[in-house]
């Protein structure tokens, strides 16, 4: 399993902090055709705690890796899949045995297509270790920036008028 170099951030006024900005984990996963033959795909899982409730799959188009395809679904999902079956709709995981041993099913549905994918499960569930030790299970609103929320949702859902508002015509304009 290789990891990515992951870089130190800079921590509040500016100190360099030596806690890892983000966990990435390179690997191979297996897409699966009907017929049981799998092809080999190179994939990372990253997880980013500025947005601490979910993962991320990145599926390399390119062996530079300057193209990727990625899915980004709840990093409970992918947790809950090491021991069950987890997942309705487009993301779905769970507990699979190969003859090479244990590894997790990933079946993922878009309009585009379907993709089953077998990934090794010490892998997956290493870089979940990773990720709780970054952001622990139930800590994840502790890592919300609620001011640079407020600030988004200030800019995608302004102000509405004051109906009081003696410059406002009749109809709110």
């Amino acid at each position: 399993m290789d990891r990515e170099p992951v870089p130190a951030v800079d921590g509040p006024g500016g100190e360099q902090s030596r806690q890892p900005a983000a966990v990435a984990v390179e690997t191979v996963v297996r897409l699966l055709a009907p017929d049981a033959t799998g092809v080999p795909v190179h994939c990372g899982l990253h997880y980013d705690p500025r947005d601490p409730y979910a993962v991320q799959v990145r599926f390399f188009l390119d062996r530079r890796r300057l193209e990727a395809i990625s899915w980004s679904f709840a990093r409970e999902l992918l947790a809950a899949g090491l021991h069950e079956p987890s997942g309705l709709g487009d993301v779905r995981v769970w507990p699979w045995r190969t003859t090479q041993g244990d590894a997790v099913a990933l079946a993922l549905s878009s309009p585009d297509g379907q993709a089953l994918l077998e990934a090794p499960r010490a892998t997956v569930a290493a870089f979940l270790d990773d990720t709780y030790t970054l952001v622990p299970r139930g800590r994840e609103s502790d890592r919300l920036d609620l001011d640079a929320d407020a600030w988004l949702t200030g800019q995608l859902l302004p102000e509405l008028p004051d109906p009081a508002d003696p410059d406002l015509d009749q109809d709110g304009r």
